[in-house]
């Protein structure tokens, strides 16, 4: 007598908002003659399979698998074998302009694809400005034997040639607003890092363009409405803006601006952020250290 089997195979899209929900089951009955093994036995093995795969899949994606993190690099360290077909994201655990790419390869389930190779900031090895960077900064992306700079242009790099959740819009309107709000980072950092040798209010009007882009789209609290890119580029500089301000100039980036705090809590919440991030005393000290002169 012939017996049914539960196939179990699961529909992936990138046009979700959210990482962890981009994958639909799909179960379909295949008939199975002279089998011993039940129909219920078969349902669970099969779910069984299938779930364990798309979990761990999914666990990626929202970058929830934490990777052991390997030490920095400094001025003694060999260099790895470069140019060998390793893809390979060159950056110091501090830079924020690092960080960048750094979250994108986690967002994107990228962690056993792209190798990260973490240098000392302060005692860089040689090799790396003769072999790899000549400006010596970073972050550096080593892919198909080519190395690449620059954190904006490597973000949209890696969302459009690596697999993975799309972290980009498709929609005009938003794809449109996107590039706005990336090209507004540079006028940002600047607005806020000449704040630091004045009155930390002088940043407020950088904060308040952050806090009126932030209402254009009411999804979900993101700058487009959809967890993107844009919201990658700012969370590093935010990170370090919000305690060093509070800490030295006593000003409260969040205070009348109820956008910028959820989203700064929603970000929070983000694994794959999480796992870039330093202990807020920590960015303080080097800011500090970085721009005494103008304290």
């Amino acid at each position: 007598m012939a017996s049914l089997k539960l196939k179990v195979s699961y529909s992936c899209s990138n046009n979700n908002t959210t990482l962890s929900s981009f994958c639909k089951k799909v179960v379909t009955q295949i008939r199975f003659p002279n089998t011993t093994i039940s129909p219920p036995k078969l349902q669970l093995q099969a779910l069984g399979n299938a779930r364990a795969k798309v979990l761990f899949s999914a666990k990626i994606a929202a970058g929830t698998v934490n990777e052991v993190l390997p030490p920095p690099l400094d001025s003694t360290s060999e260099p790895p074998q470069f140019l060998d077909g390793t893809t390979r994201l060159y950056i110091s655990y501090t830079c924020p302009f690092a960080q960048r790419v750094w979250i994108t390869r986690n967002c994107k389930g990228l962690q056993d694809k792209i190798k990260l190779v973490i240098l000392d900031r302060e005692n860089r090895p040689a090799w790396y400005k003769e072999k790899i960077n000549s400006a010596d900064k970073v972050p550096t992306l080593e892919h198909n034997n080519e190395f690449k700079g620059e954190s904006l242009d490597l973000i949209k790099y890696i969302d459009s040639h690596f697999e993975g959740p799309s972290l980009f819009p498709h929609d005009l309107e938003k794809k449109e607003f996107a590039e706005e709000l990336l090209s507004y980072t540079h006028t940002f950092n600047k607005a806020v890092f000449s704040s630091f040798e004045r009155d930390g209010n002088e940043a407020g009007a950088a904060f308040d363009y952050i806090e009126t882009a932030l209402s254009k789209f009411e999804d979900e609290p993101f700058f487009l409405g959809q967890f993107s890119l844009v919201d990658i580029a700012y969370a590093p500089f935010i990170e370090r803006f919000q305690p060093f301000l509070l800490d030295v100039k006593k000003y409260d980036i969040i205070a009348g601006r109820p956008k910028l705090a959820a989203w700064i809590k929603e970000m929070d919440k983000n694994d794959a952020y999480k796992q870039t991030r330093r202990e807020p005393k920590e960015l303080v000290e080097i800011y500090k250290k970085r721009f005494s002169t103008l304290l």
